[in-house]
C-alpha cells in the first residue's frame, strides 16, 4: 500500500484540518500524537497497552466518535539509539522494526540528528556529516545524510526523516543561516539516497527563530520535493509565543496536500495551539517522562502525585478519565507506588498520561469535524485552570 495523505475537512475558525495518513501498516487519523518508543519500546508499555489507550472502542473496534482504530495508531522510534544498540543490521535480520518489536501499526523513525547535535561536547560537524562519540561507550561514529537514510531503510519504518542540523537557541543569524543551508544540502542527499518505495521520506524545515530563514527553508525544502514536511528546531528554549509564530510561518509554507509534522512538541497546550495552526503530527517524550517522575496530566491541569496531600485521597487521578489507572486505582495508591519506587507506579502513570494525550487528540479531531474547535479551545483553557499564552 502506497503512502498517501488526504485532507478531509478544514476548520472554519482556525487553520486546523482533519486528515488521513495511509501507510503500508495502516491508516492514521490526524491531527495525531505519536508516543515515543526511543529504543523500540514505549517505556513500561506493551504493544497491546498502546492499542488499548484513548477513547473506548465500540464492538466494531472503532471509537464511536472518531472512527479511528483506537489506541496509538502510530509510534516513533529513534534512529540514533537503535543504530548504537542493537544495530540496524540485527533488526533487519530479525525481519525489520515492526516484527522485532511486535508492532503491526505504522512507525516513524527520526534521523538521529537531534540526538547527535544535543551531545555538543561529543560531536564535530562537517559538510560531509557528523563525527560523534557514543554516549554508551565513547566509541567514535560518523553519521552522514546517506548513512542516516540507509539505517532507516534497514529499520523499515513507514515514515523516515531527512538528516538535519538543529541549531541551538540562541544562535546568531549567520550561524542559523549556515546551518539551515547545510540542512538543505543534506536533504537533497537524503532524497537521492532513498531507494525503498514503501517508505515515505519527510524533509525538515529549519531556520531558527528568524522568519525569513524559516520561509526560505520551507520554500527550498518543498522545491526538493518530499512526501511530507517536518518543522524542526523548536521547543529548544524559546518562548511559547515565539515557538507558535515560527511553527505557523513554516506550516503556511507547506503545500496543503502534504502532512505537517512538528517535531518534539510538546505540552497539551502546545498540541492544541499548533493543531489550530494546521499542524498534523506531533511527538514528545513529555507524557512518558513526566509519568516516570510522578507528574500527571489531567482535564484540570497537571498533578504532582508525589504530593503528601494525596496520601489518603480515594479519588481517581481524573474523574473524567476512563483509562485503566483511573478506573481501578486511587490517587493514594499511585502516590504509595511512587514513594515505594514500585515499577507498577511508573506503568500506571504512563498509561494515564498517554491515554490523556490520545484522548485530547481525539477530542480535537471531533471538534474540527463538528465545526466547534474554537469553542473547544476556550473550554479547554477554562477547565485547565491555566493561563493561555
Amino acid at each position: 500500500m502506497a503512502f498517501g495523505f488526504t485532507v478531509i475537512k478544514n476548520d472554519p475558525g482556525t487553520r486546523a484540518r482533519l486528515g488521513r495518513l495511509v501507510t503500508p501498516h495502516g491508516e492514521v487519523q490526524t491531527p495525531v500524537f505519536m508516543p515515543v518508543g526511543t529504543q523500540a519500546t514505549v517505556k513500561t508499555m506493551s504493544p497491546e497497552d498502546l492499542k488499548a489507550l484513548g477513547p473506548a472502542k465500540t464492538d466494531g473496534g472503532y471509537s464511536a466518535r472518531s472512527r479511528s482504530a483506537g489506541g496509538a495508531e502510530i509510534i516513533l522510534s529513534n534512529t540514533y539509539h537503535l543504530y548504537l544498540r542493537p544495530g540496524q543490521e540485527l533488526i533487519a535480520r530479525m525481519g525489520g522494526l515492526h516484527r522485532f518489536m511486535s508492532w503491526d501499526r505504522p512507525i516513524l523513525t527520526d534521523s538521529g540528528g537531534y540526538q547527535v547535535f544535543s551531545h555538543s561536547q561529543l560531536r564535530k560537524i562537517t559538510e560531509e556529516g557528523v563525527k560523534f562519540q557514543s554516549h554508551l561507550d565513547g566509541s567514535y561514529h560518523f553519521l552522514t545524510p546517506e548513512s542516516a537514510t540507509l539505517i532507516q531503510e534497514a529499520l523499515g519504518a513507514d515514515i523516515i526523516m531527512c538528516f538535519d542540523e538543529c541549531p541551538p537557541y540562541p544562535s546568531t543569524f549567520d550561524y542559523v543561516k549556515e546551518s539551515t543551508d547545510r540542512t538543505l544540502r543534506w536533504a537533497r542527499r537524503c532524497r537521492d539516497t532513498k531507494k525503498r518505495d514503501d517508505q515515505a521520506l519527510f524533509g525538515i524545515i529549519q531556520g531558527g527563530m528568524h522568519r525569513e530563514l524559516r520561509l526560505e527553508s520551507a520554500a527550498r525544502t518543498v522545491e526538493i520535493g518530499f512526501d511530507g514536511y517536518a518543522i524542526g528546531g523548536l521547543s529548544v528554549g524559546e518562548t511559547k509565543p515565539l515557538m507558535y509564530e515560527m511553527a505557523g510561518y513554516a506550516a503556511e509554507a507547506v503545500p496543503e496536500d502534504r502532512p505537517r509534522y512538528l517535531m518534539g512538541v510538546g505540552t497539551p497546550e502546545d498540541l492544541l495551539e499548533c493543531a489550530c495552526l494546521g499542524i498534523d503530527m506531533f511527538d514528545c517524550v513529555m507524557p512518558t517522562r513526566n509519568a516516570r517522575t510522578g507528574t500527571l496530566f489531567t482535564s484540570f491541569g497537571k498533578m504532582n502525585i508525589k504530593n503528601a496531600k494525596f496520601s489518603e485521597d480515594e479519588a481517581p487521578v481524573d474523574p473524567e478519565c476512563s483509562c485503566y489507572a483511573c478506573r481501578n486505582f486511587s490517587r493514594a495508591y499511585l502516590r504509595h507506588l511512587y514513594s515505594a519506587g514500585e515499577i507498577l507506579g511508573m506503568r500506571l502513570n504512563t498509561i494515564h498520561n498517554l491515554h490523556y494525550y490520545l484522548t485530547l487528540m481525539d477530542n480535537i479531531r471531533d471538534a474540527i469535524r463538528e465545526d466547534r474547535l474554537t469553542d473547544f479551545r476556550r473550554e479547554f483553557y477554562l477547565k485547565q485552570e491555566v493561563e493561555k499564552c
